[in-house]
């Protein structure tokens, strides 16, 4: 191979941690707006992202070589894999629901089918349709509203991890207005199956802020429940085994503290079960 690697240039910057002194030369190929290019890509300084495009380049010459070989470690490892897997379905109501992939698929499809009398399998979200036309499309979770009529699930167009929540009415199979961005991707139903909880990313990429929205309604007037202010924690929600409550679960590696709500009364405020202690799981 004759061609060569891109050199990235060198820009000394000194720092002082603790009385020892560093030199980085290739300090400059962070970006200072990192958070807004978490967000939105097309905002990378042209500098820093010609040189990573010239690195790209530079690899798949490397490796063009190797294109034959490649495809069969490819074919090698999905022979492996039971591509056409299936999940346990998960009674609920009327219906059994379940997580699909098909062979030669990338993505999950949501289904489910009702348990007792006529009627098939229905395909309530195909990741795989969804993902055509996007460079990157994932699904983080996708849940049935309590009445079975709703599907919210979440979605990552970009791999920044910043998720929109969208909204399905599985009677007809339209796409609701309601869109919610830069989420994180936990989401969870109350009872009355037109409100939803979500968390949100703070400018530092932590999920700090937990939301409510009111199907229908605008996100812009979207309730903040909850706001974690130690930069050490994060924020997850979830709902009990029972459904009675959902969780707002506060937790660092070793210390968590959960507040609850009561599913059925989405408005009301949430309650503290114990104080954080450092140390201290519960």
């Amino acid at each position: 191979m004759t061609t060569r690697p891109p050199l990235a240039s060198r820009r000394p910057v000194k720092s002082v941690r603790h009385a020892d002194t560093r030199i980085d030369e290739y300090a400059w190929l962070r970006a200072d707006n990192w958070e807004a290019v978490m967000r939105d890509p097309g905002v990378l300084e042209p500098e820093i992202r010609a040189y990573l495009e010239a690195e790209n380049a530079y690899a798949e010459t490397a490796l063009a070589p190797l294109v034959e070989l490649r495809g069969t470690l490819a074919q090698e490892m999905r022979a492996r894999i039971k591509e056409d897997d299936c999940s346990v379905p998960a009674a609920d109501g009327a219906f059994a629901y379940y997580t699909r992939y098909d062979a030669g698929g990338q993505h999950p499809v949501f289904c489910r089918r009702p348990i007792r009398g006529r009627g098939g399998e229905e395909i309530l979200l195909d990741a795989n349709e969804e993902a055509k036309g996007h460079a990157f499309f994932r699904v983080a979770n996708c849940l049935h509203s309590p009445d079975h009529h709703l599907l919210a699930y979440t979605v990552d167009l970009n791999g920044s991890e910043y998720y929109e929540v969208r909204f399905r009415d599985l009677e007809t199979g339209t796409e609701l207005a309601d869109r919610m961005v830069r989420a994180q991707g936990d989401i969870v139903w109350a009872g009355d199956s037109r409100t939803l909880f979500y968390t949100v990313h703070d400018d530092h990429h932590r999920p700090s802020r937990v939301f409510r929205h009111a199907i229908g309604g605008d996100p812009a007037d979207d309730v903040l429940v909850y706001e974690e202010s130690d930069p050490g924690f994060f924020v997850g929600i979830d709902k009990t085994e029972s459904r009675a409550f959902v969780l707002i679960v506060a937790h660092d590696t070793t210390t968590t503290e959960v507040r609850i709500l009561d599913a059925d009364a989405p408005s009301a405020e949430a309650r503290l079960i114990a104080s954080r202690e450092s140390g201290v799981e519960y």
